[in-house]
């Protein structure tokens, strides 16, 4: 008989889990020191994202670069690909895999959520969540204030115009907008 899953390992197999857990929350502290030098150093000392962050990072390409004011939940689940830029504010809440692809742009404040709340209200109670990945491919552009949500797929080439709320998967080179976003022009 096989030991049954950590909370990490349900979570990072997209099965539902406890976020309130000794293990996950010493992987959120780590992250969290990672972000508090990464968004007090002088961006000279930055350079593309903080020592600390980006060896944290899943994968951290060349030219990559994170803005200041900058927020993760683990770090380890983010993979940013060559040239992919988030500018000033971005939040990733990286429960479960991120990937942005080579020369994506997200503007201000962009939001990215992978946590998916139980609908059960008293399962919710007791912090019981899933992760769900999300993938921005190559050469996306967000608007600033979008939020993506968990499941997400944007694909190759599209934009999503400011302040968008993206509920379902974006075809590529499609152009998006609203709350919640839909195809436009």
């Amino acid at each position: 008989m096989s030991a049954p899953l950590t909370e990490r390992a349900k979570m990072l197999a997209g099965d539902w889990y406890c976020c309130l857990d000794p293990e996950i929350e010493a992987l959120r502290q780590t992250a969290f020191d990672a972000v508090h030098e990464h968004n007090t150093l002088h961006p000279a000392a930055r350079q593309g994202a903080g020592p600390k962050l980006a060896a944290l990072l899943g994968t951290f390409a060349p030219n990559a670069l994170i803005e200041g004011q900058f927020h993760c939940t683990y770090g380890f689940n983010i993979h940013m690909e060559t040239e992919a830029f988030m500018n000033v504010g971005c939040v990733v809440l990286d429960s479960a895999r991120v990937e942005i692809g080579a020369r994506s742009m997200l503007g201000p404040n962009v939001q990215i959520y992978c946590a998916d709340h139980h609908r059960d209200p008293v399962k919710r109670g007791q912090l019981i969540e899933r992760a769900l990945p999300v993938r921005i491919g190559a050469d996306v552009w967000i608007g600033g204030g979008a939020i993506i949500l968990p499941g997400v797929s944007i694909g190759d080439r599209a934009i999503v115009g400011a302040g968008s709320v993206v509920t379902k998967d974006v075809p590529a080179d499609a152009k998006v907008a609203g709350n919640p976003a839909r195809v436009i022009g």
